[in-house]
């Protein structure tokens, strides 16, 4: 995706007078995506909080509350950032048999 940023330059002249001109600047940007875990009836808390602390860097009690609100809920966000930043933990989690998704 690519989005363009306006910046404004201030410059003076050399009869004193500012002059503000438009700069665009064209960045490459990916958006923020979310990595959800999804609720099953598999796994039990005792490991999903281990494998949340192993893949998404949680500590216990980040854990914990990702998957209470995953067994009420029937999902909960773990980790947001680029895909790219998302793909280790999602194809790890996704190994070990837990149901997630990138959205």
């Amino acid at each position: 995706m690519e989005m363009i940023n306006r910046y404004y330059h201030r410059t003076q002249s050399s009869e004193n007078t500012e002059t503000l001109e438009s700069v665009e600047v064209s960045e490459e940007t990916e958006s923020t995506r979310s990595l959800i875990l999804h609720n099953d009836d598999v796994h039990s808390f005792t490991e999903v909080i281990s494998l949340l602390v192993q893949y998404c860097n949680h500590t216990e009690e980040q854990a914990e509350q990702c998957a209470w609100i995953t067994h009420f809920r029937g999902k909960c966000t773990v980790k947001q950032g680029r895909r790219s930043e998302l793909t280790p933990p999602y194809k790890s989690l996704q190994k070990e048999g837990l149901s997630v998704s990138i959205e």
